[in-house]
C-alpha cells in the first residue's frame, strides 16, 4: 500500500501571501484527479509532496518510492534523452565496462542496473517512442516527445507514488492514448493535475482543490461534474430559501418594532389619563420597556440567523466567471483571402519535416491543424506568423494583422503589469474603456497590478488574449499553438468563450478534441508524413 498524507500543511510565498493553512488529506492507492481553478496552488502542491517546496507549517508523509514529472522539464537542447531518463551516468558505466574498464566505480555506478538499457527501451516503445535513441540530443525533440520521454524517466524508477503535473501538454492524440494506457497498468498511488478531459475520466476519484480544502468524490470527472451540477442546484434553492427567509425575518422585526411602538405610544396615554402615582407609572412603562427589548431582541437574533444561512448558502454557490465579449473590429467578410502559402518546406535538425506544403485560408474560417508530436505543426505556425523563414516555398499574407500566440503565451513582456501591457498594444484607448475591457478579462483590482510575470496560466492566457484581440489594428488572423495547455478546465471554458466571440479567422493546433468542438472548428488539416492533408471533421 502506497500513500500521501498531509496534515495541517501551512504555505505560503517568499512575500509572505498565504496559499494554504492547514491543509489536511490523504490519497491511497488508485488513480486520482486533482482539479482547481489556476492559481489555487495545484503545482504548488505537487511540490511541496515531493520536496521541492518546504511547508511553513505541517507534515507531508509519503509512503513509497516517488516519482515526480513537473509541468516544465528543464530544457537544454543538448541534453540527451538518456540524461531525461536519468541513466546517463548508468549507460556511460556499461559502456566503460563494455570496452574494458574494470574499476570499481564503474561497478559502483552500475549497481544493480544491469538491465537499465532494455528496460529504458522497452518503456520508450510502450509509450509510441521506439525510434528515439538514448544518445538523440533534445534540440531535435518536439516538446511532446521531450514530455513522453519525462514520464518514461518517472515509470523506470518503479515507483509507488506518481505524481504527474499536466502530463498530456503537447501530446498528440496517439501519444495520449499511450500515455493513458500506461496509466491504467499503474498500480500504486497516483495523483495527476490535469484539465485533459479523457484522462481525467480514468481516474478513480476527483480531489477537487477548492477554498483552501480537498473535498473528494468517487468516480471519474463525468460524474464529478454531475456530482458538482447537482450540488449547485441544490446550494441555488437554498440561496433563494434563505435571501427569502432573510427578507421575512426582516419584515417581522420591522412589525413587531412597529407594534410595540403604538403600543408604547398607547400606553402612555393611558397611563397619563389614569393619573397613577409617578412611581407606579414609571414602574409599568420600564416593564413595557423590558417586554419590547425582549421581543426586539428575539427578532433580531432571528434575522442574524437568516443573515449567517444566507452567508452560508452564498459560500456554497459557485462563482466561476465566463468571458462575455464584442469584438467587432476583428470581422473578416466571407470569401476574402487572409493567407495563403504554396510548397512550403521546413527542414530541423537535419531532418525534413514537411515540403510542398500548400494552404489557403479565406474569410473566418476556423481550422484545425492536427498531425504527431514531431511532424512540424509549431514549426509551420511560425513560418505562417513570420517569426521563422521556410527552407523553401512561398507565404502571402493579405492586409491585416496576423496574432500569433506560441504554446510559451511568451507574446507580453514579464515585468509590466496587465494594464500596461494593455496600453502599449492599444496605446489609442482611454484609461477608462482599457480598465473597462479589461474588467471583461476578469481583471479587477490588484490583479491589474501584477506584473505578467506573477500571474497564472490561466492569468496569463487572459492578459495576452487582451492585447492581442484589441490590439491596434485587430488581427484578423489568429494563430493558435496548444492554446488549452496549463489551462484548468474553467479557463478552458474562458478561452472558448473569447474564439467563440472573435469574428476573424483562426488555425488552432490542439489534440483536444472536445475543445475543437466548442470553438466551432469547421475544417481540419493533418500534418503526416512531410506532407498536409484534408482531415475528416468529427
Amino acid at each position: 500500500m502506497s500513500s500521501i498524507v498531509v496534515s495541517q500543511l501551512s504555505f505560503s510565498w517568499p512575500d509572505d501571501t498565504p496559499l494554504f493553512d492547514g491543509l489536511t488529506f490523504t490519497v491511497g492507492d488508485g488513480r486520482t484527479g486533482l482539479v482547481a481553478p489556476n492559481g489555487a496552488g495545484k503545482s504548488a502542491l505537487l511540490r511541496l509532496i515531493a520536496g521541492e517546496l518546504r511547508p511553513t507549517a505541517g507534515t507531508v508523509v509519503v509512503d513509497g518510492t516517488l516519482g515526480y514529472l513537473p509541468q516544465s522539464l528543464p530544457y537544454d537542447a543538448h541534453r540527451s534523452v538518456a540524461e531525461i531518463l536519468g541513466i546517463a551516468a548508468v549507460v556511460d558505466a556499461l559502456n566503460a565496462l563494455a570496452d574494458g574498464d574494470t574499476r570499481d566505480e564503474v561497478f559502483t555506478a552500475i549497481g544493480d542496473d544491469w538491465d537499465v538499457e532494455e528496460r529504458a527501451r522497452a518503456q520508450l516503445d510502450r509509450l509510441g517512442l521506439a525510434h528515439v535513441a538514448l544518445d538523440r540530443p533534445l534540440g531535435t525533440l518536439s516538446g511532446g516527445e521531450v514530455v513522453t520521454i519525462g514520464l518514461a524517466g518517472q515509470l523506470l524508477k518503479r515507483p509507488g507514488v506518481l505524481l504527474l503535473d499536466e502530463p498530456t501538454n503537447n501530446l498528440d492524440s496517439h501519444a495520449r492514448h499511450r500515455l493513458h494506457l500506461a496509466l491504467d497498468d499503474f498500480t500504486g498511488c497516483l495523483l495527476v493535475v490535469s484539465h485533459d478531459r479523457a484522462l481525467l475520466d480514468r481516474m478513480d476519484r476527483i480531489a477537487e482543490l477548492r477554498r483552501g480544502e480537498i473535498l473528494s468524490y468517487g468516480g471519474n470527472y463525468t460524474m464529478y461534474t454531475e456530482a458538482v451540477a447537482d450540488a449547485q442546484r441544490v446550494a441555488e434553492g437554498n440561496l433563494r430559501s434563505a435571501e427569502q427567509e432573510l427578507r421575512r425575518q426582516k419584515r417581522e422585526q420591522q412589525q413587531a418594532r412597529e407594534r410595540a411602538a403604538r403600543r408604547a405610544s398607547t400606553a402612555a396615554r393611558t397611563l397619563k389619563d389614569a393619573g397613577l402615582p409617578k412611581i407606579v407609572a414609571g414602574a409599568r412603562k420600564r416593564r413595557a420597556q423590558e417586554s419590547g427589548g425582549r421581543v426586539d431582541g428575539v427578532n433580531a437574533a432571528r434575522v442574524d440567523d437568516a443573515k449567517a444561512r444566507l452567508d452560508d448558502a452564498e459560500k456554497a454557490l459557485r462563482d466561476d466567471d465566463v468571458l462575455v465579449l464584442d469584438l467587432p473590429d476583428t470581422a473578416v467578410p466571407a470569401g476574402r483571402d487572409v493567407l495563403s502559402c504554396t510548397g512550403l518546406r521546413a527542414i530541423r535538425g537535419g531532418r525534413l519535416l514537411f515540403s510542398g506544403v500548400d494552404l489557403s485560408v479565406r474569410g473566418p474560417e476556423r481550422i484545425a491543424l492536427t498531425g504527431r508530436n514531431g511532424s512540424g505543426k509549431s514549426t509551420l505556425l511560425r513560418i505562417l506568423s513570420g517569426e521563422q523563414d521556410p527552407d523553401g516555398g512561398s507565404v502571402r499574407r493579405a492586409d491585416g494583422r496576423i496574432a500569433y500566440l506560441s504554446q510559451r503565451l511568451d507574446l507580453l513582456d514579464p515585468d509590466r503589469t496587465v494594464g500596461q501591457s494593455l496600453a502599449a498594444a492599444a496605446p489609442s484607448l482611454s484609461h477608462t474603456r482599457r480598465m473597462h475591457l479589461l474588467a471583461q478579462f476578469l481583471f479587477h483590482g490588484e490583479r491589474l497590478e501584477l506584473p505578467v510575470a506573477a500571474l497564472s496560466g490561466g492569468e496569463r492566457l487572459r492578459a495576452t488574449l487582451a492585447c492581442v484581440l484589441y490590439a491596434e489594428p485587430a488581427p484578423h488572423l489568429l494563430l493558435l499553438d496548444e492554446p488549452t495547455n496549463n489551462l484548468d478546465l474553467v479557463s478552458v471554458g474562458q478561452l472558448q468563450s473569447a474564439l467563440n466571440s472573435y469574428r476573424g479567422a483562426f488555425l488552432v493546433v490542439s489534440h483536444d478534441d472536445r475543445f475543437l468542438t466548442e470553438i466551432g472548428v469547421q475544417r481540419r488539416m493533418e500534418l503526416s508524413g512531410g506532407r498536409l492533408h484534408d482531415a475528416p471533421v468529427p
